[in-house]
């Protein structure tokens, strides 16, 4: 019977990690390949997905084609595409500052102020969208605030509009990018950037040419993080949108909650799976390909 102790030393790692890959393994594969089989069942108004009597076992594409070909579900798609990336930007305008800025700062402030920016990960996503709800409503704190100082003469409509959605999303997702430029930041020594600015380089320059290159991977992988997780989100977009601006995921809820269309809102969910696995590989690799030669 073989041991740890016959095998390869390189396979003693696999060996104690089996069980765990197994298991999320399992918990992660088993529910996409039951969704992959959902999508291409067959519906109907009368005996749903299992057909009159639970015998129809029939597949089909039809439900893809319908997605595909449907304007409906184009602009829906193409919302959500114009929400992701625009959250995904917002994030890396204020994220990276804001990281930067934190880095530099001394203790005691900077653990503080990087507990702030991290505090609102430890509230649940549902509740801080709610709370920028109230912010947010026409007879919310900010229109009232900007009513009161004669900004404006009526409330400014930011609930139930992609604005809102915007500003919510981003607030939710910015310590995502925080978190990924900082781990980025801790490992970038500040002697380089000092000899930077004692051969009479520029801030800017120094910053543009050494700062920004080192800290660009932790910008990419945080621009992925940020863009899934919005592309697929579903709190906040369901209670800032609602049900006039709908995204992909609050319209395959809807087909499995609303219309009981399963297979309509597995196929959904599959499409937007697939958009955003290329979507973001395809950015990663490009961005891998072109990066060296961006700052040169």
């Amino acid at each position: 019977m073989a041991t740890l102790d016959d095998t390869r030393p390189g396979a003693a790692p696999w060996l104690l990690s089996a069980p765990a890959l197994l298991l999320f393994g399992t918990l992660l594969l088993v529910p996409l390949v039951l969704t992959l089989v959902l999508s291409f069942r067959v519906f109907s108004d009368v005996g749903g997905v299992g057909g009159v009597g639970g015998v129809q076992v029939a597949y089909t594409l039809k439900n893809y084609v319908e997605v595909v070909t449907d304007p409906y579900y184009g602009t829906i798609f193409l919302r959500t595409a114009m929400l992701a990336v625009s959250v995904t930007l917002l994030s890396v305008l204020l994220g990276v500052p804001e990281t930067i800025v934190l880095a530099r700062m001394k203790r005691p402030w900077q653990s503080l102020c990087l507990l702030v920016v991290l505090g609102p990960l430890l509230i649940s996503v549902v509740v801080r969208t709610l709370g920028w709800q109230i912010l947010l409503g026409n007879n919310g704190v900010l229109n009232n605030a900007l009513q009161a100082l004669h900004i404006t003469s009526e409330p400014v409509r930011l609930v139930f509009t992609m604005t809102g959605m915007v500003i919510a999303l981003t607030h939710v997702l910015v310590p995502f990018m925080v978190m990924s430029v900082w781990a980025t930041l801790q490992k970038l020594d500040p002697q380089v950037e000092w000899a930077g600015l004692s051969l009479g380089g520029s801030s800017f320059t120094v910053f543009r040419r050494v700062v920004l290159p080192q800290i660009m991977p932790g910008v990419l992988s945080g621009s992925i993080i940020v863009f899934a997780l919005s592309a697929s989100a579903f709190a906040t977009p369901a209670l800032i949108g609602g049900r006039r601006l709908k995204v992909v995921a609050t319209a395959a809820y809807d087909e499995f909650l609303g219309t009981l269309n399963w297979p309509l809102g597995a196929s959904i969910a599959v499409l937007l799976l697939i958009a955003n696995v290329a979507i973001v590989t395809g950015c990663s690799k490009l961005a891998e390909r072109r990066f060296k030669h961006i700052f040169d």
